[in-house]
């Protein structure tokens, strides 16, 4: 696992509202990764982010220290991130190198380390991650390996343990928070974004028969599929300004910067109603203007007020966790080899080319007059012979290279 870097923002060391101010727009993640990787000397990155964490994982030859981190960020944020919030990040930074490094993606995939303990949304996330980073050309070979144990072992995680059993996640956790409020199914329910979290809760609702669906989205292509599933009607993102039509609940996750949801654009939705509504707000960072908050009589439910909820959930699963660590660990041991071998077949790459040369120039030049004066039949059983010997000599030191680096490492 020889420089393998993660480095880590969680809601463990950070608050939730703090830990928005790092998150990055895709426009920002296609721009700014490739500036790290040349600036850092970095080969492999790929960027993750949920409710509850940022994460960098990269490949890189450099130990990763505090200045270190300092430098990584100004680099991807560049002159957005405010003083006090770098200062804050740097300082709450979690650093994992190496095989410490493994180990962490690993509980991460596997949700041991999820804000809800047993959410299986981490893996899908994880993987989304990854797989947009790398079809971007930001990875390559040797994250490949990485991830593709990573998935591996997160799976046999939640089959092999009771882990997921009794599902609960920051989705499920907010729908329950909303069956407390008595929130009736022919509620008015806005919904904004049409991500991967705002799907999941709506078909909580929809199969909680809620038939009351509004759908606003910036590509109104994927709010027109969520309203048709869900049988509302869809908008674009920017007619939220001009709805009229009236509203009981905001369901809101979007991957935007700044609140979407303002004092002037939360009066205009109102429009004279002065009844008290609810706000499930599932953005980080949050969509909802603090002063909307102050202002307005809202029930509030966002990702920092399931944190009791799910510390309750951890405590109950405490026992899956250690069957789940052993998973990781037998994992990480079965992973050394596989990852020695690949690095011996990369370094080894070249052999097949030249053995082929050789073989060429012999057939060719060296031995040409020689092969030229051979019968038919001689010259075919001298083809097949050399033919036998190339694949051989192409094998054999592969395989003992292997053998000697795993067994005598």
């Amino acid at each position: 696992m020889k420089n393998l870097k993660v480095i880590a923002f969680t809601h463990k060391q950070i608050d939730l509202k703090q830990l928005g101010c790092l998150v990055l727009c895709n426009e920002a993640v296609e721009e700014r990764l490739p500036v790290v990787k040349s600036k850092f000397d970095i080969p492999e990155i790929f960027y993750l982010a949920t409710c509850n964490r940022v994460e960098f994982v990269f490949t890189a030859e450099q130990d990763i220290d505090e200045k270190f981190v300092r430098h990584f960020l100004q680099a991807m944020h560049g002159e957005a991130m405010k003083t006090q919030h770098l200062d804050m990040a740097v300082q709450n930074a979690l650093v994992y190198e190496n095989e410490e490094a493994l180990n962490h993606l690993m509980r991460v995939a596997s949700s041991l380390e999820s804000l809800v303990v047993g959410e299986k949304e981490i893996l899908a996330q994880v993987r989304k991650s990854y797989e947009e980073c790398r079809e971007c050309g930001f990875t390559g070979d040797y994250l490949r390996l990485i991830m593709s144990r990573v998935v591996k072992t997160a799976k046999e995680v939640y089959t092999y343990t009771n882990i997921s059993k009794n599902p609960i996640s920051v989705v499920s956790l907010a729908y329950r928070r909303l069956k407390e409020l008595n929130v009736c199914s022919k509620s008015r329910i806005l919904i904004i974004g049409a991500g991967e979290t705002n799907q999941n809760i709506a078909k909580y609702l929809k199969k909680h028969t809620y038939t009351n669906f509004s759908v606003f989205n910036r590509t109104f292509s994927k709010a027109q599929s969520l309203a048709q599933e869900l049988g509302g009607e869809a908008f674009e993102l920017a007619e939220l300004e001009n709805f009229n039509k009236g509203f009981d609940v905001i369901i809101t996750c979007t991957s935007r910067n700044e609140p979407i949801i303002t004092p002037a654009l939360y009066g205009k939705l109102l429009n004279g109603d002065a009844e008290p509504k609810v706000i499930v707000d599932l953005a980080v960072p949050n969509d909802v203007d603090p002063q909307v908050l102050k202002q307005y009589k809202v029930q509030y439910i966002e990702v920092g007020s399931l944190k009791q909820i799910a510390e309750k959930n951890l405590q109950e699963r405490y026992h899956e966790l250690i069957n789940g660590e052993a998973i990781i660990e037998r994992n990480i041991k079965e992973f050394k080899p596989i990852l020695k071998q690949r690095r011996v077949e990369l370094a080894m790459r070249e052999v097949p080319v030249k053995i082929k040369e050789i073989k060429e120039r012999a057939l060719t030049s060296v031995f040409a007059d020689e092969i030229g004066a051979l019968d038919d039949n001689s010259r075919l059983v001298l083809e097949k012979v050399m033919t036998y010997m190339e694949k051989k000599y192409i094998s054999v030191p592969m395989v003992m290279a292997k053998d000697i680096l795993v067994n005598n490492d």
